[in-house]
């Protein structure tokens, strides 16, 4: 639960520690606003008028599960009212609960305004006011007894800084933590069932326990269920016999029980404990279900990997038995443009997270590339700025744009005795989302220096060697006409591999391409992109 933390910013009276109490007093204080059937407000003072004198304003509020909500009106960030506000006032001076008002709405109201301090330390660091509506209130059950009891006892303990407890781990290993409707036992200070809600009395029926629970000793009746052969949650025994905060799974027959202890505790020390359960079977059930799931995705994308491996062997043996260079070069582009694919479903296989870390993948991936593609030629390479964590289903499409670019920067921009490749990425904000952009550069060939530009300046579409149109310009040229940078010439490629960047850029990543003669020579080649949101 979210706590308005506006006024402790920076606020002198607070120690160390103080707001990250409030933080678990939040944290935990659904358990007392079930158990009181109460809504419950968390008031810190601040600064009035003169007139006025202090003031108090709501950090956080809770409304209950087990009844009615007596404040239908979010009140969080408001201040105390005036009927209210002599009650806050004296707790937080006092540091001790007030007298349960009759009402502090008129003598026929049917709210009933209880206000308790929060103490750290034997000082006073908020005060929590606990409203009740009487209306229809009939004679308590000793369910409700009971719990308006536990209730009371909580807030006893959070006035004299005994709750909640610091050493309660919360863990996501414990998913399905339970609420007092889920299940209630009530222990004694020897760990004897005290009282049982139906739910508990139910769940416990499931595993396969039918005699009464209460006088009996829970550790005991755990005991007894459990199959010596199957593991035990080590932090189980603290929560059988309620010494210590703790949290544990308890699996017997096939029924997954998770359960939550709260100490109960008073000047002479613990006299009890409350264990909360909840069955949460069905939830492990479609955990499980959802780990096997995983389990098939990353199998699956494993095999695709292995597959495209063997497409990839099976173009390199076909290129070796080809007499044509031409057709060599065909399935040699063939075969890393699947390599490309295969690096990504090795690097999905091993994580089903929805974002990648694109970084390592890509840089992989240029590297790669412009090593295979230089042929030996002194290439060097650079990588600047970061992608980021980009969805995973833009991995392919962008590793293969990379892939394309690169290995004509090197084929086409960088001549025999070699030159360098640049790579660059970022992420910026714009009115309408964030967006990507990608650059890839190349040295030029030896010689083309500043002569290198685009036709008709850079503004009218052309055409590649494969009659494709080309964007906003067509690559860049020498002044011989000749190619240079990322365009391949006629006769070195037949535009293929362009079409295929276009057709990524356009559809996959919906974004533009841009070709730029450089002024010291080589190509630079610009991709923007939307980066879709979580």
């Amino acid at each position: 639960m979210a706590l308005f933390t506006d006024p402790l910013h920076d606020n002198p009276d607070l120690a160390e520690g103080d707001v990250d109490w409030l933080h678990m007093v939040v944290g935990e204080w659904q358990l007392i606003a079930d158990l009181d059937f109460a809504d419950l407000v968390l008031w810190y003072p601040v600064a009035g008028s003169e007139a006025t004198g202090r003031g108090f304003v709501a950090l956080a509020q809770a409304r209950p599960f087990t009844s009615q909500t007596s404040l239908h009106r979010d009140i969080v960030g408001s201040r105390v009212r005036t009927d209210l506000k002599s009650l806050v006032d004296q707790a937080w001076i006092t540091g001790e609960p007030t007298a349960t008002a009759p009402s502090v709405h008129g003598p026929d109201s049917s709210m009933r305004v209880a206000v308790w301090p929060v103490v750290r330390h034997h000082r006073s660091i908020g005060v929590v006011t606990v409203h009740q509506n009487l209306t229809g209130q009939r004679t308590p059950s000793r369910l409700e007894l009971v719990y308006r009891e536990s209730a009371t006892q909580l807030l006893t303990m959070l006035s004299r800084g005994q709750w909640p407890e610091t050493d309660d781990p919360v863990s996501v290993s414990h998913r399905g933590s339970p609420r007092v409707g889920d299940g209630v036992l009530r222990l004694t200070a020897e760990g004897l069932v005290d009282f049982a809600t139906p739910n508990a009395v139910s769940a416990f029926r499931r595993l396969g326990e039918t005699e009464p629970l209460e006088g009996r000793s829970l550790a005991r009746i755990v005991t007894d269920l459990q199959d010596e052969r199957r593991p035990v949650d080590e932090s189980l025994p603290l929560v059988l016999t309620g010494k210590a905060a703790a949290r544990a799974e308890l699996d017997v027959r096939s029924v997954n029980l998770t359960l939550h202890t709260v100490p109960l505790r008073d000047d002479a020390g613990r006299f009890g404990a409350l264990v909360l359960l909840r069955d949460v079977t069905e939830l492990r059930r479609r955990e499980q279900q959802l780990i096997g799931k995983d389990a098939t995705i990353r199998e699956i994308h494993h095999r695709v990997k292995n597959n495209l491996q063997t497409v990839g062997s099976l173009l390199r043996m076909q290129s070796r038995r080809m007499h044509s260079d031409e057709a060599k070069k065909g399935l040699e582009q063939a075969m890393r443009r699947v390599d490309t694919i295969a690096l990504v479903h090795e690097t999905l296989s091993r994580g089903l997270e929805q974002q990648v870390d694109m970084d390592s993948l890509l840089g992989r991936q240029f590297r790669l590339a412009v090593e295979v593609a230089g042929d030996g030629r002194e290439v060097s390479t650079e990588f600047r700025g970061g992608f980021g964590q980009l969805p995973s289903d833009l991995a392919t499409p962008l590793a293969l744009v990379i892939n394309e670019l690169a290995m004509n920067a090197v084929e086409h921009g960088i001549g025999p005795d070699g030159g360098h490749v640049g790579l660059s990425a970022r992420r910026t904000q714009t009115p309408s989302g964030e967006r990507l952009e990608v650059r890839l550069w190349d040295s030029g060939m030896e010689g083309a220096g500043s002569h290198e530009q685009v036709p008709d300046g850079g503004s009218a579409p052309g055409r590649d060697a494969g009659g494709l149109e080309t964007g906003t310009g067509g690559g860049p040229r020498n002044a011989r006409g000749e190619s240079a940078g990322v365009v391949p010439a006629p006769g070195q490629s037949p535009g293929l591999g362009l079409h295929i960047v276009r057709t990524l850029v356009a559809g996959d990543l919906r974004g533009t391409i841009d070709w730029t003669a450089l002024e010291s020579g080589g190509t630079e080649v610009v991709i923007q992109a939307p980066v879709p949101e979580h």
